[in-house]
């Protein structure tokens, strides 16, 4: 009987080819994981440790979160940041809509986003942070940074959880990487109230969580520094989705032979 299964030495070729695709998406995924330290701790040496370039020439002077650069005004976070800003997402005919599960614990990528009809939810556009407002979403660090839009006048809606935040007088990285940081988790966090399992966050806790709101110039730096970081994210997982897409298209077509891989000359991983 003719065996239903590819020859031994096909096999080995077809996961050969298939571990080249997981070994690219591994890549990768690190290089992420690499690039969004890096931003966390720019963010946390310049405005947490007040270590930004030239801070040697600026004098520190007291305030109610301690020794900060002078002209450096101590102000809510809520005078600097929007929240749940208004944006019009139109009624008819889908659109993007971002479900709770499709925000990542540990990171800024917003993946498995869906299309659905209506508006109802947190409405955003590019450059907004959403972030989660229920338990446990928010205990595990579910937040994301929305620039997966075409252009910066698309729009989009998701689940009702969310909680939208957008810059007023900062920049959105800095919105985003300040949404991350355990200070600004914790201070939500204790805000949280409801039925044990469905506790949510709330809104007014924005109003007691103070920064120190940095120069222009500064800002204007970070964001050079920054942006990069956070565009190289995007461009990096949306070259693991086209891998994964190909892989996976792939997989069937080599396994029934419409894809010969015979005549392909492989280095096989573990053999001589």
């Amino acid at each position: 009987m003719r065996s239903i299964f590819p020859l031994l030495e096909t096999q080995r070729k077809i996961a050969s080819i298939l571990s080249a695709y997981d070994d690219l998406i591994e890549n990768n995924t690190r290089r992420i994981k690499i690039l969004e330290e890096m931003a966390q701790a720019i963010y946390r040496e310049w405005f947490v440790n007040f270590r930004f370039p030239g801070h040697e020439q600026v004098r520190m002077v007291d305030s109610p979160l301690g020794r900060v650069p002078e002209g450096w005004e101590v102000v809510p976070v809520t005078e600097t940041v929007e929240v749940k800003p208004r944006t019009k997402v139109p009624k008819e005919g889908e659109k993007p809509f971002v479900p709770m599960g499709a925000l990542s614990n540990d990171s800024m990528l917003i993946s498995n986003v869906e299309t659905k009809e209506g508006n109802s939810g947190a409405k955003f556009k590019n450059g907004d942070t959403l972030f989660a407002r229920i338990t446990p979403c928010l205990e595990n660090g579910k937040t994301g940074f929305v620039q997966f839009l075409p252009d910066d006048e698309a729009t989009a809606f998701g689940s009702t959880e969310f909680i939208v935040l957008r810059s007023k007088t900062l920049c959105p990285e800095y919105v985003y990487l300040m949404a991350r940081s355990n200070e600004f988790r914790d201070n939500a966090i204790k805000s949280m109230s409801g039925a044990t399992g469905r506790q949510r966050v709330s809104e007014k806790c924005f109003d007691q969580f103070v920064i120190a709101q940095p120069d222009q110039g500064t800002l204007d730096l970070f964001k050079r520094h920054v942006a990069p970081i956070f565009r190289k994210v995007h461009v990096l997982s949306r070259k693991n989705d086209n891998l994964r897409q190909t892989r996976d298209l792939l997989l069937p077509k080599l396994i029934s032979g419409d894809v010969d891989v015979i005549e392909i000359v492989i280095e096989i991983k573990g053999t001589a």
